[in-house]
């Protein structure tokens, strides 16, 4: 039967007895054979696939014609403004249209595919039917695609340079034991950098299941342990161990991986155990823990103090004993500490001093106003509250923890080095050494007496002058066994204080970091000595050969001459800022050796904080709603989170690349 149509207003008249053949619907337009122009010209055949009409809509007889001409047009990738693109620049929120307000708009318009509406409207509806990219295995292998190219660019970065290794364990939501791994080097521009290298799941934490874990996530990036040289962990017995500890495992592969307890996980623990071991101590922090139970911080309490302290902030406004202005936006502060992060001690100490008044009016209302345990807690600890025994041991505390935050926070900063890092721990042992004389003494119990007389606390009769710290009798003859007890007490917490910090940092009085001394540009390299830094070389015998450490000699002579005649080297305060300097002046090729030993130094890790960070963005990205995220998916998300810095830099060409490459795909994109 053949279907015909004929130009009348009968409309199309069929057949019986002929075939029929379906006519295609809406065909192309087929021109002549004998027409001029390729193929494309011939079928009018669109360029983007998702436009093109069906190869099955055209006649059978050009079906194949058709083929040649799509294969002819080559692979479709459409062209679009960047300004229209808007998952171009991932990771920048202000480098989409309208900043975060369209962010923020994005947001409130999200759909049931997690998708934004304005996103979806100009990239989805461009993209080919059969090519959206929106399922969930895709969405993963372009996150893969990302933090390979990242982790590329670390690696690129590193180059051929010896690198230390920082790692600890730590458990996710889903509660699963992830080891977390950064490299520490020295980067082309002299600057030590600590970047995250991987995270990797761990059935248990035996030391050789750990090197096991590392040794593998070197190796998937073709870095071998014998480049290893140094090692950063905490002081547990599967790292520490000499006989079978993960620092020996290594060692065992790198003679020269030199371990280094992580100095803030040290002094973290110097401080516990001076807290734990003095009774007086003890019994300020359980006061405190008292006070903050008594306070539960709930929202009405939290309403009263905030209201007792505006109060206060008038009334110190009007009498003029502020600045105007000033503290009216205090924390409140007060969260409850625990022993693995000391400087939250801090921060409660802190503000407790600054809040005391408030904190005091709040308790004598709830004393008075409340009932029951509440009232009676209150009352309690009002009493303690306004005892000189707190206030003294508040104090104390509030300058022991002041001179080691500092300390602390130096120690965690990715550029600190070795031997500044030894430098400020001595500082702190000055400081801590002044404060217990006679001077320092004076000064601590004269601010304690004029904060007790501000805020009505009954103040210890001291029969008008200050009792010495000395332990003689001339010093305490006339003075009352009271006056003794805060003496003592005053000295016998900072004396363990320094025992513990000269026990616990036993490594700076090792022969390896008095040597590295020698290197420290302070005070116009008065340190220098030839001597241990041809000592330091032979501790590297895989880096330093004998006619290089007999040319050391020789190279060290002229570049001391040349740093302390040159004024760009004379304000330099650590071995950073001299590496740095070293490759800005161009004299790495004249000093090589020197330098070598130099970037020998600074890849010595100070402290795990960079690892720890690791665990709070892994807290982030793996929560109790996402709990069970796979380990590559979650080792991914992290690499491109915590490196975005490296990320942005990476090209889309190549991010593309290696997703076209990592399996067989319909599109070429």
């Amino acid at each position: 039967m053949v279907v015909f149509q004929e130009h009348s207003s009968s409309g199309p008249i069929i057949q019986d007895d002929e075939p029929v053949r379906v006519e295609p619907v809406e065909p192309p337009i087929i021109e002549d054979d004998e027409s001029s122009g390729d193929d494309n010209d011939d079928y009018n055949i669109e360029h983007d696939p998702g436009l093109r009409a069906p190869i099955s809509s055209y006649p059978v007889n050009d079906q194949d014609s058709v083929r040649r001409a799509y294969i002819a047009l080559g692979p479709c990738r459409p062209m679009m403004k960047k300004n229209n693109f808007l998952q171009h620049d991932c990771g920048d929120r202000g480098k989409f249209p309208g900043g975060d307000a369209f962010v923020e708009e994005g947001f409130r318009n999200w759909n049931m595919k997690g998708n934004f509406e304005e996103v979806k409207n100009v990239v989805l509806g461009n993209a080919p039917g059969n090519c959206q990219m929106i399922d969930h295995k895709i969405q993963k292998q372009l996150i893969a695609s990302c933090a390979h190219e990242t982790t590329k660019l670390v690696i690129e970065e590193l180059g051929d340079e010896c690198f230390a290794i920082l790692a600890d364990e730590s458990s996710d939501a889903y509660q699963q034991e992830q080891l977390a791994l950064c490299l520490r080097f020295v980067n082309k521009n002299g600057e030590p950098v600590e970047w995250f290298l991987g995270l990797g799941h761990v059935e248990d934490t035996t030391s050789l299941t750990l090197k096991e874990a590392i040794q593998s996530l070197l190796i998937r990036y073709q870095l071998p342990l014998s480049k290893i040289r140094g090692q950063g962990y905490d002081r547990a017995s599967n790292m520490e161990g000499h006989a079978n500890g993960l620092k020996k495992l290594i060692m065992d592969e790198s003679p020269s991986a030199y371990y280094v307890h992580c100095f803030a996980h040290q002094l973290q623990l110097t401080l516990v155990s001076v807290a734990k071991e003095n009774i007086d101590c003890q019994w300020f922090f359980g006061q405190l823990a008292y006070l903050l139970n008594v306070l539960d911080m709930s929202c009405k309490k939290i309403r009263m103090l905030r209201i007792a302290q505006a109060e206060y902030m008038i009334e110190a406004l009007k009498l003029g004993e502020i600045e105007s202005g000033q503290g009216l936006n205090q924390e409140m502060g007060l969260a409850r500490p625990g022993d693995t992060r000391w400087g939250s001690h801090y921060r409660t100490v802190m503000h407790v001093m600054h809040l005391y008044p408030s904190i005091k009016k709040v308790l004598f209302r709830v004393g008075k106003e409340g009932k029951g345990a509440k009232a009676l807690g209150a009352q309690t600890m009002l009493r303690v509250f306004n005892s000189f025994e707190f206030v003294f041991l508040l104090h104390l505390m509030n300058e022991i923890f002041g001179y080691t935050n500092d300390l602390c926070n130096a120690l965690q900063k990715r550029e600190q080095d070795i031997v500044n890092a030894m430098d400020l721990l001595e500082f702190t042992k000055v400081e801590l050494d002044v404060l217990r004389k006679d001077a320092g003494w004076e000064e601590f119990l004269k601010n304690v007496t004029s904060f007790c007389e501000k805020h009505k606390v009954k103040v210890v009769d001291m029969d008008g002058k200050y009792i010495p710290i000395q332990r003689s009798a001339k010093f305490y003859r006339g003075a009352t066994n009271y006056h003794r007890f805060h003496a003592d007490m005053f000295l016998g917490v900072i004396d363990r204080l320094l025992v513990e910090l000269n026990n616990r940092f036993d490594e700076v009085n090792t022969e390896l970091l008095r040597c590295m001394q020698a290197f420290n540009p302070a005070n116009s390299f008065s340190a220098f000595d030839i001597e241990k830094l041809v000592k330091l070389a032979r501790f590297y015998p895989d880096d330093f050969d004998l006619e290089e450490i007999n040319q050391l000699h020789f190279q060290l002579r002229l570049y001391i001459v040349n740093v302390r005649n040159d004024e760009n080297f004379k304000n330099l305060k650590s071995l950073a800022e001299l590496s740095m300097m070293i490759v800005k002046r161009d004299m790495v090729s004249r000093y090589g050796i020197v330098y070598k030993l130099l970037k020998l130094v600074l890849v010595l890790p100070v402290a795990t904080a960079s690892v720890e960070r690791i665990f709070s963005a892994m807290n982030t990205i793996k929560n109790k709603l996402r709990s069970k995220m796979g380990q590559n998916f979650l080792n991914n998300c992290l690499t491109t989170f915590i490196e975005r810095g490296f990320f942005l830099q990476a090209k889309d060409e190549d991010i593309i690349k290696y997703f076209q490459a990592m399996k067989e795909r319909k599109v070429i994109l």
